[in-house]
């Protein structure tokens, strides 16, 4: 499968005060991260890890994952690479 590239990794301000102030959840985004690069989606619905299988490759699409954190459904975490791989942002539902 091809490699997914990243670009410039950010996040938004919601989830960069919470990785400051809760181990736990910089745990949860580390561990997403390294899910995300392995092209493991975290929880999406089949259609929607289809559409990203296909979207692998440069200037296809975009690629979204979701992944929860277990015993914080608030901490759900998305992770989107723009279609030209620019850039990947780190980001709470909330603040798309």
């Amino acid at each position: 499968m091809a490699q997914l590239e990243l670009g410039q990794v950010v996040m938004t301000q919601g989830v960069a005060a919470l990785i400051e102030t809760d181990i736990a959840f910089a745990q949860h985004v580390l561990r997403s991260m390294q899910r995300y690069t392995k092209h493991d989606w975290g929880e999406l619905d089949e259609e929607d890890i289809h559409m990203n299988n296909s979207a692998l490759g440069p200037d296809v699409d975009r690629i979204l994952a979701a992944y929860e954190m277990e015993g914080h459904p608030e901490y759900r975490l998305w992770i989107l690479t723009e279609r030209d791989r620019s850039v990947t942002t780190l980001l709470f539902p909330s603040e798309y």
